[in-house]
């Protein structure tokens, strides 16, 4: 009999599945403390949780017999996927069960900012009747523009145009072509922001994104310009939100997330002009019951037939396979998420050559690897190794497969072409031994690099005294350099510098390497 954990509230249609199910034993027990979860997981083959239970380290150490996390939603930030991982617990979320709610929740915060209606309630209530006040604007003809065109963003922009509103979108990492089949406009950021009577943010919170939208971005858009979060807390800067507000230059704020949940950011808050709900973008019944529905389905399927439906962590192979190819999927990924972070513009197309012994197994596992490390850093916890083909297709990214039965320089090699809409990038890996994940080859230049961790990739011109320069200015910011791989074109031609450091390197440090002399172009990557 294998024993699921249900630690969060979830839908009841989703605990009849697990109690439906033959060999599976639910228990229902919420509003654990850390130090009880710890003492009970010990006994459960799976976990079903949201978002109020944190999946830590600690918990994940205790956990003797679990095989299977289940998240009801999309975020798996309280969740330890790295240590489920080394552990082999398969990370499951429900990509899809809860989009077209968070859509719908962006254009009713949308309708009630340009219709004043929270403003208007309160006022009613309190016996007023300000129509005068409240003058409310239309939002047929106007210009909605969409910061990230993924799953919920897309389906705004489907309801946006329903509306009769010009939508365009910036999404670096999507092509031209799919944006205009979905109807779209596709413009930089800066247009976007300067253009748009509406602007909605729909991107996952990573390094890049978060501030996105600070006090330069508010500079660049319209006066009187409508301002909607109900991606992540974090994009959008709150303090910053807050003076564009308090100027005049935005004329309204609609945020359902916040940097800090439970906010505790008054000072906004206390703003007429914002409007606000406490992270509600997935909360109906019906995207409750859809998740609920997925999330115990997946977790019995995974616990009586070894299915894998929707893994963060794994490929949906047999797990004899799976020992084997796994360093080859280590390899995929990495060079993928490599790709994603060196490249610039739309992708377009993706070559993937394999060559050497990995030739002995199915590569396909590898490659659909690749796909969700190419995504990942833009998509995040919404791509998995399920859905990343998928959201290839649907971005309007090429995928070609070839295998090479040529020898190589090393006993197996995958190798990567990476085509956008402003350049052409190649990458190299192989496998070390066992399982060492070495990328061999960027562009033209030879190297031997591991890909972790925090890593600069900088090209310069081959002249003296450049590394000297580069290492003197990482020193003096306190960063640690833990490897330099160094691949050269020829003697005074261009070279390729590639470091791994301890910690991160700010905006303010990368700002010095730039302007570096001889130095062409610096990008930090983080694996």
């Amino acid at each position: 009999m294998k024993k699921v954990l249900v630690s969060d509230t979830l839908a009841k249609e989703g605990i009849e599945i697990f109690e439906n199910a033959p060999g599976i034993e639910v228990d229902v027990i919420t509003n654990l403390t850390p130090d009880e979860l710890k003492g009970v997981i010990k006994d459960y083959d799976g976990l079903a949780i949201r978002s109020a239970t944190k999946v830590t380290e600690d918990v994940i150490d205790k956990a003797a017999r679990l095989k299977v996390i289940g998240r009801a939603g999309i975020g798996l930030d309280n969740v330890a996927v790295e240590a489920a991982s080394k552990k082999g617990i398969v990370v499951m979320n429900t990509p899809g069960g809860n989009t077209i709610t968070t859509a719908e929740h962006a254009i009713a915060m949308m309708f009630s900012l340009a219709r004043r209606i929270p403003q208007a309630t309160t006022s009613t209530k309190a016996g007023k009747w300000e129509k005068k006040k409240f003058m409310g604007s239309e939002v047929s003809n106007k210009t909605l523009g969409i910061i990230g065109i993924g799953r919920v963003g897309s389906i705004v922009a489907n309801r946006a145009q329903g509306l009769k509103m010009n939508v365009m979108a910036y999404d670096p990492f999507i092509s031209r072509e799919a944006a205009e089949k979905m109807g779209i406009s596709l413009a930089s950021f800066d247009d976007v922001l300067g253009k748009s009577d509406f602007v909605s943010v729909h991107t996952p919170l990573t390094d890049a994104t978060r501030g996105l939208i600070d006090a330069s971005s508010f500079d660049k858009m319209k006066d009187g310009v409508f301002v909607i979060n109900c991606a992540r807390g974090g994009i959008i800067d709150e303090n910053d939100l807050h003076d564009a507000i308090v100027s005049g230059k935005v004329a309204g704020g609609a945020l359902d997330v916040f940097e800090e949940e439970p906010t505790k950011n008054t000072r906004l808050l206390s703003l007429d002009n914002i409007i606000c709900t406490p992270h509600l973008g997935a909360s109906t019944d019906e995207a409750q019951k859809n998740v609920a529905i997925a999330v115990a389905q997946q977790i019995v399927d995974c616990l009586t037939t070894g299915e894998i439906k929707n893994a963060v962590n794994f490929p949906s192979v047999s797990a004899e396979v799976l020992a084997l190819i796994k360093p080859y999927l280590a390899l995929g990924e990495k060079l993928g998420n490599f790709e994603a972070q060196i490249v610039s513009g739309g992708i377009k197309e993706v070559a993937i050559e394999y060559s050497g012994t990995i030739l002995e197994h199915n590569v396909a596992p590898v490659t659909i690897s690749f796909l969700k490390g190419l995504l990942t850093p833009v998509l995040k916890d919404n791509v998995n190794y399920i859905n990343a083909p998928i959201i290839a297709e649907d971005r309007g990214i090429k995928v070609i497969e070839s295998k090479s039965t040529e020898m190589k320089d090393y006993k197996n090699m995958i190798s990567v072409t990476v085509k956008t809409d402003q350049e052409e990038s190649f990458a190299a890996g192989a496998i070390f031994g066992r399982q060492d994940l070495r990328i061999v080859r960027i562009n033209k230049f030879m190297l031997d690099v591991i890909p972790e961790g925090y890593m600069l990739v900088l090209y310069n011109y081959d002249r003296p005294g450049v590394i000297g320069n580069i290492t003197t200015t990482l020193g003096n910011d306190n960063v640690n350099i833990a490897r330099l791989h160094l691949g050269r074109e020829q003697v005074d031609g261009k070279a390729l510098v590639v470091l791994s450091t301890d910690s991160p390197i700010s905006k303010d440090t990368m700002k010095k390497l730039k302007e570096l002399p001889n130095i062409i172009s610096v990008v930090r990557i983080e694996m």
